[in-house]
């Protein structure tokens, strides 16, 4: 697995300790507060980790887990059989970390590690972009663009979309993004990873 998969596939995991979390309290049938005050933790902790607002601290990941009868191990183990699919219904898409101003991923997909894609419905902010500089990385990208424009430009050719517009490309050359409209740009984001 390439370091840009691989962070990927640490990102997938941390984006799902909140799922997790969420999962095993509805199982005991608690509420927020009832989880908090086992675990001695604030309620808005519990809802901001569920939500993936926050990444919890170790020590607050223990308490958590050791409250619900759980070993940590639960919420990061990667180790979990292949499942050869994964279901995610519309109200609990994770949110997935981005470092890109402008740049909202909600995911649906599966795990990076048992599969080779990784997908996300990504909302672009009107002027956001990828930066100065151009990415290169191994794998491919995949997008469609549902709402607004987005323009791409890989080794330096510039490719326009709109609502309906795909484009395929390998991630090894040179690539930005911009949404240069003055609305939001929603499309479906896809990435193959590389070896």
């Amino acid at each position: 697995m390439g370091t840009s998969a691989m962070q990927s596939s640490i990102k997938q995991t941390v984006s799902e300790i909140g799922t997790k979390l969420a999962k095993a309290r509805a199982e005991r049938g608690w509420s927020l507060q009832q989880l908090a005050d086992r675990a001695g933790v604030s309620p808005a902790a519990v809802h901001k980790i569920e939500k993936s607002g926050i990444t919890p601290t170790i020590a607050t990941l223990m308490k958590i887990a050791s409250a619900l009868g759980k070993s940590v191990g639960y919420f990061i183990d990667e180790s979990d059989p292949i499942r050869p699919v994964t279901l995610i219904r519309h109200d609990e898409r994770a949110a997935l970390f981005t470092s890109k101003q402008g740049l909202t991923l909600t995911n649906i997909s599966g795990r990076y590690g048992p599969f080779f894609v990784a997908g996300a419905e990504a909302t672009v902010a009107p002027g956001a972009h990828s930066g100065a500089k151009a990415m290169t990385h191994p794998g491919e990208e995949l997008v469609l663009v549902l709402e607004g424009d987005l323009v791409f430009t890989v080794d330096d050719e510039v490719y326009e979309l709109g609502p309906g517009d795909s484009l395929h490309f390998r991630t090894t050359c040179r690539h930005t993004w911009e949404n240069p409209g003055e609305i939001p740009s929603r499309a479906i984001w896809l990435a193959i990873r590389g070896s």
